[in-house]
């Protein structure tokens, strides 16, 4: 008998000038950033809620508040790593993890594999052929449609202890 779980995540971020875009922890060539706390990296972010779900465990906000000075600026793939710990500790096992960022600039799939490695990493070498990341657009609808922001949806799924 086994012990499965999925966890579902989601996150948005509005576009901010003079910062950084950061998506999976990959430096991405952009004329904007993403506002936030954090980096605002908004693939990890869904991941991490992804994660935090499947496992029953209260969402990012709760364990990382953006009130908590020690989160200004912070990478979100150091934050990932921390629920990685957290889930290794419980024994937890990650099965896979599956994400799709939703903008209609930039193009996502350059980056990709660069995404998977850093998220790969944080998550205590999880294979990459267990993490998908795809980019898709919102055809002109919506904030995303509208250049306003970057949304990211995920999914985990999570093998506990029985």
């Amino acid at each position: 008998m086994t012990n499965i779980r999925i966890g579902i995540g989601y996150d948005v971020h509005p576009f901010a000038e003079n910062r950084k875009l950061i998506l999976g922890g990959v430096d991405i060539e952009f004329s904007r950033g993403l506002q936030g706390h954090s980096d605002a990296d908004v693939l990890t972010h869904a991941l991490i809620d992804a994660l935090l779900g499947a496992a029953s465990l209260p969402d990012i906000g709760t364990m990382f508040p953006d009130s908590d000075g020690r989160y200004k600026n912070i990478s979100s793939i150091l934050l990932l790593g921390d629920v990685f710990r957290e889930l290794d500790r419980r024994n937890i096992a990650i099965v896979n993890i599956d994400a799709v960022i939703v903008c209609e600039s930039p193009r996502i799939s350059p980056y990709a594999d660069a995404m998977k490695k850093n998220i790969s990493a944080a998550l205590g070498g999880l294979p990459a052929s267990r993490i998908g990341i795809k980019g898709k657009t919102s055809e002109g609808l919506g904030f995303t449609g509208r250049q306003e922001g970057i949304a990211a949806h995920a999914v985990s799924l999570v093998e506990l202890p029985i």
